[in-house]
């Protein structure tokens, strides 16, 4: 298969000659000469290796070959025409797009008010989300599927850089029903036999878990891994586990007292949350906006 493309200007004298049936009314709207635009048809047809246009006295119609290219070359000017409008819209203000990656925890709590206050700056910005773990976000920004990812911080990423939004502490959630429901802080001697009731083993949050614990010589053996922060809420009002949840996430139900809260240790488990991009790119006005929107939004959130 040939790799060559075609000439534009072949292209729009022939769609110019196939609109007007004239090479002086052709030569018009191009501005150009009749002789130009003859010379554009002729390397066109030796171009396709076929005739496309035939000549009765001074009318000029298509040949079966030219009826069929046509319809592509009308496609291809639109085409053309799209893309030029849409490269020239970048320059206007707001126009553009906006791809965002966020955890399923942010995009339940966090991104529908960023994205409504978002909106009301930049109502003619495309804006798209990818729900995913922080990890496959990562990766997503490093194929440039997505422009900023709001999650927890990376460990030692040098090639993504993470403007922090705000800090959260994790803590301990029980059913009122259980032994620990009037204590403040877990007893550590207890900890090690529970059942736990947390989010994907492969999450930043669990792995920063499991080493916390660790580092005190300790850790969760029996856990019920799950992908949605409100089906760890309600198995755990059940007693069915011990959730690690940050408070934030269980206002509403330490508020209707349907889950009590206790610290994990003496020492707390804290997380830094930020929007991530790939180091060294320069943020746009909107990649800015939402950024500043994100720590507006969050300033309750943290510990």
């Amino acid at each position: 298969m040939r790799e060559e493309v075609i000439d534009s200007r072949q292209l729009l004298a022939f769609k110019a000659l196939a609109e007007t049936g004239s090479f002086t009314q052709a030569a018009k709207r191009l501005h150009l000469t009749q002789s130009a635009v003859s010379h554009s048809i002729k390397a066109l047809e030796d171009d396709l290796g076929c005739s496309l246009i035939s000549r009765l006295g001074r009318k000029i119609h298509l040949t079966q070959s030219g009826e069929i290219f046509l319809t592509s070359a009308e496609r291809m000017v639109r085409q053309m025409q799209n893309v030029r409008s849409e490269i020239e819209g970048l320059g206007k203000w707001g126009v553009g797009r906006l791809r965002i990656g966020a955890g399923t925890t942010a995009c339940q709590y966090i991104l529908p008010t960023v994205i409504r206050e978002f909106r009301e700056t930049f109502p003619d910005c495309r804006l798209s989300v990818n729900p995913d773990d922080a990890k496959e976000l990562f990766e997503l920004l490093r194929a440039n599927e997505i422009d900023l990812a709001l999650t927890l911080e990376p460990d030692l990423q040098d090639d993504i850089s993470a403007q922090i939004v705000f800090t959260d502490a994790l803590k301990f959630a029980v059913s009122p029903m259980h032994a620990w429901a009037g204590r403040n802080v877990a007893p550590a001697d207890e900890i090690a036999g529970q059942n736990y009731v947390t989010y994907s083993k492969r999450s930043l949050t669990f792995e920063r878990v499991r080493r916390y614990f660790r580092a005190d010589g300790r850790d969760l053996a029996n856990v019920i891994e799950l992908g949605s922060m409100e089906a760890i809420k309600e198995l755990v009002k059940i007693g069915i586990g011990v959730g690690v949840l940050a408070p934030w996430v269980a206002r509403k139900e330490c508020a209707d007292r349907t889950l009590h809260m206790l610290e994990m240790g003496r020492k707390p488990l804290k997380r830094n949350w930020g929007v991530c991009y790939m180091k060294g790119r320069k943020l746009s006005l909107m990649e800015e906006t939402f950024i500043g929107l994100c720590e507006s939004v969050c300033e309750s959130l943290g510990d």
